[in-house]
């Protein structure tokens, strides 16, 4: 039996560094390309044009980050058998494995905060673009 599960762990690590490289590929575009641009979005402009503009810039680099996203999350399904084994020798894979759900699980969430926030912006200031131009007609009705 114990060679039997040592042989499974060992069988996990060789699983492991191969899915590794994707997790590696995931992590550096979320380090060097996705936190970059969700910071870009925190400051919105104050024009409906201009926010227009940023929301379409935003779906653009949403559809590639909400791949990564879900290649990084299919990358851990297949980790998913290491919560069984809780020896020594696969304890920093676990360690890495971790780390590279908490990274994902983080950039994954403000991606999402940042689409809600972003759309909700814009659908205020279509608010308020239309009840500015309320008050423009009804001006305008009021001097004619």
């Amino acid at each position: 039996m114990l060679s039997n599960k040592r042989i499974q762990e060992l069988e996990l690590v060789m699983e492991f560094e191969k899915v590794e490289e994707c997790f590696k590929e995931v992590s550096s575009w979320i380090e060097n390309v996705g936190r970059k641009r969700l910071k870009e979005t925190i400051n919105l402009d104050d024009s409906l044009e201009m926010l227009l503009q940023a929301q379409k810039q935003f779906r653009e680099f949403d559809l590639v980050a909400s791949e990564y996203c879900r290649r990084g999350q299919e990358a851990l399904k297949k980790m998913d058998r290491w919560e069984d084994f809780s020896s020594v020798d696969v304890h920093s894979y676990r360690v890495k494995l971790q780390t590279y759900r908490d990274q994902l699980e983080e950039f994954c969430t403000q991606l999402d905060e940042n689409r809600h926030r972003i759309c909700e912006t814009v659908r205020l200031y279509e608010f308020f673009d239309k009840v500015r131009q309320g008050i423009c007609c009804t001006e305008e009705s009021i001097k004619n």
